[in-house]
């Protein structure tokens, strides 16, 4: 089969930590590429689900926290559950979590 180059633009960083993803799971990016269209092209569609939801973990993405301020933080949200005793889904709690300290 004859190959060819394709050209990609993206984010330095994001292609900084996709190499790093690749190496951890032992392929090259163009592996990574190859995989997602043969995937694509078979099932006529993208092979992963797309939608607007909010990422209930985007306010924190950059942000540095130590082990005793997660600790703090985790501990308040369950606090918090148990107090009004009711059940919630985990993106639920995080997207609370998000709004709260994080705006």
């Amino acid at each position: 089969m004859a190959q060819t180059n394709i050209n990609i633009r993206m984010d330095a960083e994001l292609k900084r930590e996709f190499e790093a993803f690749c190496q951890e799971v032992g392929m090259s990016m163009t592996t990574a590429f190859t995989i997602f269209a043969k995937k694509a092209v078979r099932e006529q569609k993208i092979p992963f689900e797309i939608s607007a939801e909010k990422d209930p973990f985007a306010g924190m993405k950059g942000m540095q926290m130590t082990q005793e301020e997660i600790d703090r933080v985790l501990t308040e949200a369950i606090e918090e559950q148990e107090e009004d005793g009711e059940e919630y889904e985990a993106e639920a709690v995080f997207a609370a979590l998000d709004k709260k300290y994080f705006g």
